[in-house]
């Protein structure tokens, strides 16, 4: 969900030179995203029919400039695989601290009704709403 969160809100403010991915620390590369999260995703007009789960590896954290975690052990893998000085919590980052290890973690809502995955899914709009709020040029805020 946060992906497709991410990438719709980030078109639709104009940044079009961000290029957004997700990885999963336990994924099962090829996976669709969960029944629940389809739904109150197309329920609010996102489409997550062509997400397919990716693991993250080393190659994953090279490309990226920026990683957002959703919780402190995703972070420590990420810092595993050489990430460290890229990585935040995606609750701290949001907030504009540089560390934050007990920022709080998203709660993963797979396997819960409908309702939590709603719950999450707001959750992840005000937060990526804060943060592409401060990848934003200068200029445009």
């Amino acid at each position: 969900m946060a992906e497709g969160i991410a990438a719709a809100r980030a078109r639709a403010l104009g940044l079009d030179d961000i290029e957004i991915r997700s990885a999963g620390a336990g994924a099962f590369p090829g996976s669709p995203a969960s029944d629940g999260a389809v739904r109150v995703a197309a329920a609010r007009g996102l489409s997550l029919d062509a997400h397919r789960a990716t693991l993250l590896t080393r190659r994953e954290v090279e490309w990226a400039d920026l990683i957002l975690t959703m919780s402190p052990s995703h972070l420590m893998r990420v810092s595993e695989l050489g990430g460290g000085g890229r990585a935040w919590l995606l609750t701290a980052y949001a907030e504009g601290r540089d560390t934050g290890v007990d920022a709080g973690s998203i709660p993963d809502p797979i396997g819960g009704s409908d309702e939590e995955y709603a719950d999450t899914y707001e959750q992840l709009e005000e937060l990526i709403d804060k943060v592409l709020d401060r990848l934003r040029p200068e200029t445009d805020q």
